[in-house]
């Protein structure tokens, strides 16, 4: 069960580096796209600037993903600290991540009112974006997505993921 729990992990975070790329290049497309259209044409897309803001956002939420895999956050954990004290440390840490994450996914699926409809994902099932006409729960999907992963890598930590994914992330 550890072991599968590790691979899973590490499998989402292969896919999520993939899907950040892909962002990251969509949103330097729709940039690079809008500054040549506005400053040698004098005709910028409209929908240049909104691409670029949804990809941003991919970015950010599975560059988040991808640097709690890395270990990248901000961690507790201190040289000297001795195994007790590094569990503690970590509980404290598992703690801080899911009084962020647990009220964040809830409002993702229930509204004030408790139901769906009024829900972050529910409002954006009804929503389209204005100059691409996107349905807007192709962005919002991310903020779940992204932190389902992270709790996915939270429980891998847990199981004994201690690869240190840092310099993985730098190449």
């Amino acid at each position: 069960m550890r072991a599968a729990l590790i691979a899973l992990s590490n499998a989402l975070h292969a896919v999520t580096r993939l899907v950040a790329l892909v962002m990251l290049l969509g949103l330097v497309g729709a940039v690079s796209l809008q500054v040549v259209a506005r400053y040698g044409f004098s005709a910028p897309p409209v929908w240049t600037e909104e691409a670029a803001r949804y990809a941003m956002i991919w970015v950010g939420l599975m560059g988040a993903a991808m640097s709690f895999k890395a270990r990248f956050d901000p961690a507790l954990f201190t040289p000297g600290t001795g195994p007790r004290g590094q569990v503690i440390l970590r509980m404290i840490q598992s703690v801080y991540v899911l009084i962020f994450i647990a009220p964040v996914l809830y409002y993702c699926f229930v509204g004030t009112n408790g139901t769906f409809a009024r829900s972050f994902l529910g409002r954006a099932l009804r929503s389209t974006s204005g100059a691409m006409d996107l349905p807007m729960i192709w962005v919002a999907v991310a903020v779940p997505l992204a932190f389902t992963i992270i709790l996915i890598h939270l429980a891998a930590r847990w199981a004994g993921d201690n690869r240190d994914l840092k310099s993985d992330l730098l190449t």
